[in-house]
């Protein structure tokens, strides 16, 4: 199982990363979700992604934040426009964070289909897996849930 370290995860896997600009959204009531999506299509636009990629970002973090307010009840998304130091690419990196029962086993989570509930369609996480460039996930049961992603303007295009 990953653990949660005492050091925060976005400092541990992010020293190539400068933050350009963040926005934190508390999540504590349904219509919060609104506002993420909202803000993520925003903060996309401003860091130079299509259209299409604005969408699919604030797909992805309408999936995080569906997930903490389901299953954690409340927590956080940040939002920020980051650079690249090494390639100098603009990017949007979401940080979501609860403090919720968390996630028994991180795989099977990310299996496409799989939920631990009957209502939900078990497409979330793996969701946010394939939309956004970089994936990092941390839970530890009883204490909560950390992911980290960011997509990158312009990756993978030829």
């Amino acid at each position: 199982m990953m653990k949660i370290s005492d050091v925060c995860l976005t400092k541990e896997i992010s020293e190539r990363v400068r933050v350009r600009e963040t926005k934190k959204i508390d999540l504590v009531f349904s219509h919060d979700n609104e506002n993420v999506v909202y803000s993520v299509r925003s903060i996309a636009k401003k860091a130079g992604f299509r259209l299409t990629d604005e969408v699919l970002i604030a797909v992805a973090a309408s999936e995080l934040s569906t997930n903490i307010l389901r299953y954690a009840g409340t927590g956080i998304i940040e939002v920020s426009i980051v650079t690249d130091e090494v390639s100098q690419a603009n990017g949007i990196e979401l940080f979501a964070s609860d403090k919720g029962p968390g996630i028994n086993d991180i795989e099977q989570a990310l299996t496409e289909n799989y939920s631990s509930q009957t209502n939900s369609l078990g497409q979330g996480l793996p969701s946010v897996q394939r939309i956004m460039d970089e994936f990092y996930i941390e839970s530890v049961s009883g204490k909560g849930t950390r992911v980290l992603t960011r997509k990158w303007v312009g990756y993978g295009e030829n």
